[in-house]
């Protein structure tokens, strides 16, 4: 079975019937994403991996209550978000996610709100560092990177899904539960603060 060629209805039914290739498709094509969600969250490899682990057996028990109001992929990373956010929080790893709005309120910019186009097309550059064709070089996603992990846990975790995974704005809204209004302005936050750390890069070399 693929996911691709599957919808949810039926591959609810066939993991409700134990398919057992339902269920490795689900992890093949989830499984790592899971992980990288649960890490962002958790900050810990092997506390993430427990994470997963939990989040699966939660999926699974929790399949005949699904009544599909969100897509299947949805409620399985909400699933893993709300198990990493508990464990977090628990073990006092990372701040409660109930602070997120205050984060996303209370954060000033890293960039000048001018250097954006905005309100046509909020979050893209009036112009583009330079030289820009070097984000290929490895040293230069390594400052992302690097920049990434050095945000607030909601910005880092927010860009991560949007900027990293490919998630959209509303898969993201969904799965960390956060309105579209909070999204926006962690997402702007955290691209202005990766922004201006790569042009600190570039224009040192």
């Amino acid at each position: 079975m693929t996911l691709a060629a599957t919808d949810d209805s039926a591959l609810v039914a066939a993991l409700r019937a134990g398919d057992e290739g339902a269920f490795m498709a689900l992890v093949d094509a989830y499984g790592g994403s899971m992980r990288r969600l649960a890490l962002s969250i958790v900050r810990n490899a092997a506390v993430a991996d427990d994470v997963v682990q939990d989040a699966w057996v939660g999926v699974l028990r929790g399949l005949e209550r699904f009544e599909g109001r969100s897509s299947l992929k949805t409620w399985i990373f909400r699933i893993v978000a709300n198990t990493a956010k508990t464990r977090a929080e628990r073990e006092g790893r990372t701040v409660p996610f109930s602070s997120f709005a205050g984060e996303a309120d209370g954060d000033e910019p890293a960039v000048e709100p001018e250097r954006f186009r905005n309100p046509l097309f909020p979050g893209g550059w009036t112009a583009f560092p330079e030289p820009w064709h070097s984000l290929e070089a490895r040293e230069t996603r390594d400052v992302v990177a690097a920049a990434i992990e050095a945000l607030p846990p909601a910005q880092r975790l927010v860009i991560s899904m949007r900027d990293v995974e490919g998630w959209s704005a509303e898969e993201v809204c969904n799965v960390l539960e956060l309105s579209e209004t909070n999204q926006r302005v962690l997402l702007h936050r955290a691209r202005s603060k990766v922004r201006a750390a790569l042009e600190r890069h570039l224009d040192a070399t």
